[in-house]
């Protein structure tokens, strides 16, 4: 018999068939949850959905076909990140062209993401030296740099460069200066959407030149020079605030990607460090026109670009963007632009300090996720186990009888039809009445409604801790330690006690 062949099957042949990916349904386990208790126990629904995209597209594999290599200098699962073998000129450096990879280190198992310059050969060693110097910035606006080194996996002669990944980032072009084709939202066509002047808010560009900014800065400041302000070369990787109120007052995170690649490329070529510098000031200022016009080749005429920045964006706006882009001068330098933000490099520091609030007290409304988590794992240890210290109805006498009907009293609760009820409410609630141990008494009732057992949440508490105590102690006998004090482990009054454990 032939083995199976996926590539004949009309359900795998991707050539012939796609299909549409259906999303996951980031809301399908917390839906049910009470509104009332969704900041309590909860984070907000837009922390928990971004973060899981992000893990999503961390965990996605390439697809086949694409010749990658399996192994990459002690990088493996190589996936692309932009579209291989195409023209575009965004992939361009320079004269040489470039793909954007994700990679996982076999060292720490954590993604990376790396650019690898196509037919570039590295004619002195020395070259590097740049890459070394880039590593040691750490910035929150810069993409880190954490190595670069050569390889022929490709079959040709390659630069790898590599940097921290950060899950769906999309470059400044893409976000705002892409236009996007027609396509069918809700069943009615849409038109093309062609970027315009004024699209960006002038408190997102403030945000923007600010970040940048302060990239550029601490560049400068380590004797270095960025090379590479282009808006197909800033990223956003996340939003300052964790909830988007509106586009008005959206605040996004932006970092300067593939810094050091070009140090390396032109190494032979060397420049002033102060010339470099005063070209890193010409580009901010070109990104800034482009942004504001909403055209890549927005300085081919420069009073018209001005015209167009003035209807949207204040003059202070324009009086750096011009500042940026005027003559090199020998007293020009970042620390001009920061004396023109003013206060609204303040506004900035609050919103993000804000932000910081935000994000602390979502971490807060899981603080407490934990204690009742270890409280439903105590259940899943104790209630229906099939036999323990040879006695095959351990989890049916004793304690472990009115565990197994509080068990039933908080989750398989059926309203006057026998339907199930499904409350979010009532289950957060008692469970954290026992975790309290409180004197409040409840009636549990066997399912066949002959027994009726009226017990206080400490009493639950207590049956419950000593079951568990139980079950720990046999395990630690098994694995070799041995105890001081007995624990019966059979009797229902909850006496047995378990004082130290040895070897």
């Amino acid at each position: 018999m032939l083995g199976y062949d996926p590539t004949i099957d009309p359900y795998y042949a991707p050539a012939q068939y796609a299909f549409t990916r259906q999303p996951l349904n980031y809301h399908l386990y917390t839906l049910p949850r009470p509104e009332a208790l969704a900041h309590r126990y909860f984070i907000s629904d837009d922390v928990r959905e971004e973060l899981t995209r992000r893990v999503e597209t961390t965990r996605t594999v390439a697809p086949p076909g694409l010749n990658l290599p399996e192994d990459l200098q002690g990088y493996h699962s190589l996936m692309p990140l932009e579209p291989v073998n195409t023209g575009d000129t965004r992939r361009q450096f320079g004269n040489w062209y470039s793909t954007v990879y994700r990679a996982v280190n076999s060292k720490d198992g954590a993604p990376y993401a790396l650019r690898r310059i196509e037919g570039f050969r590295l004619m002195q060693q020395s070259a590097f030296a740049a890459i070394e110097a880039w590593s040691r910035i750490h910035h929150p606006n810069i993409v880190s740099v954490r190595e670069a080194f050569t390889t022929r996996a490709f079959s040709d002669s390659s630069l790898v460069v590599v940097h921290d990944y950060h899950p769906n980032a999309r470059t400044l072009y893409d976000a705002h200066l892409r236009s996007v084709p027609p396509e069918f939202v809700g069943g009615r066509l849409q038109g093309p959407q062609i970027p315009q002047a004024g699209d960006i808010p002038e408190r997102t560009m403030w945000s923007y030149i600010i970040q940048i900014a302060n990239a550029i800065r601490a560049v400068h400041d380590a004797g270095l020079a960025v090379r590479i302000v282009d808006v197909t070369k800033v990223i956003i990787t996340g939003k300052n605030s964790p909830v988007r109120l509106s586009l008005s007052t959206e605040r996004t995170m932006v970092r300067l990607s593939s810094c050091g690649i070009v140090d390396v490329l032109m190494h032979e070529a060397r420049a002033d460090v102060a010339y470099l510098q005063q070209e890193d000031l010409a580009m901010f200022g070109k990104l800034i026109f482009q942004l504001g016009c909403g055209k890549m080749h927005a300085l081919t005429n420069l009073p018209k670009a001005m015209e167009a920045m003035s209807h949207f964006y204040s003059a202070d706006l324009q009086k750096v963007a011009l500042l940026l882009v005027g003559k090199p001068e020998p007293r020009k330098n970042i620390g001009q632009v920061f004396d023109m933000i003013g206060n609204r490099l303040l506004a900035e520091m609050d919103e993000m300090q804000n932000a910081a609030d935000r994000l602390e007290g979502e971490l807060m409304s899981e603080l407490e996720n934990g204690r009742l988590v270890r409280l439903l794992c105590k259940f899943g240890f104790i209630n229906e186990r099939p036999e323990f210290a040879r006695e095959p109805r351990w989890s049916e006498t004793g304690d472990r009888y009115i565990i197994k009907l509080f068990r039933d009293y908080v989750f398989h609760q059926v309203d006057e039809h026998g339907n199930p009820v499904v409350n979010l409410t009532h289950v957060l609630t008692c469970l954290n009445k026992l975790d309290a141990g409180t004197d409040e008494r409840i009636m549990l009732v066997s399912r066949d409604e002959q027994s009726c057992l009226v017990v206080s949440y400490k009493d639950i508490k207590t049956c419950i801790d000593s079951a568990f105590r139980c079950v720990v102690l046999i395990s630690s006998r098994s694995m070799g330690w041995s105890h001081y004090a007995t624990v019966s482990c059979r009797d229902g009054d909850g006496v047995g006690q378990r004082t130290s454990l040895r070897k």
